[in-house]
């Protein structure tokens, strides 16, 4: 056996890393040809959607705040009230 430094050995582990990226390849060219690359999910993508929706939940928020300040500062109603 040559245990030299520079030249490494193929492990058992190669074949497995081996399969799973060729795996990984077949799956993603599928997607690709199934939805089109411009509607790939990327890690991007997912950030992207992220923001939006925080930016989202901050806006109701804000709208929720809005509405609970107009209800605290209106003035009282007068309800009249019906005899029987």
């Amino acid at each position: 056996m040559d245990n030299t430094p520079g030249r490494q050995q193929a492990g058992i582990t190669d074949l497995p890393r081996a399969v799973l990226s060729a795996a990984f390849g077949v799956i993603d060219t599928a997607q690709r040809a199934v939805v089109g690359d411009e509607r790939v999910r990327t890690a991007r993508g997912n950030a992207w959607e992220a923001i939006c929706a925080d930016r989202a939940r901050a806006d109701q928020r804000d709208e929720v705040r809005r509405h609970v300040a107009m209800i605290v500062t209106m003035p009282p109603r007068k309800v009249a009230r019906v005899l029987t």
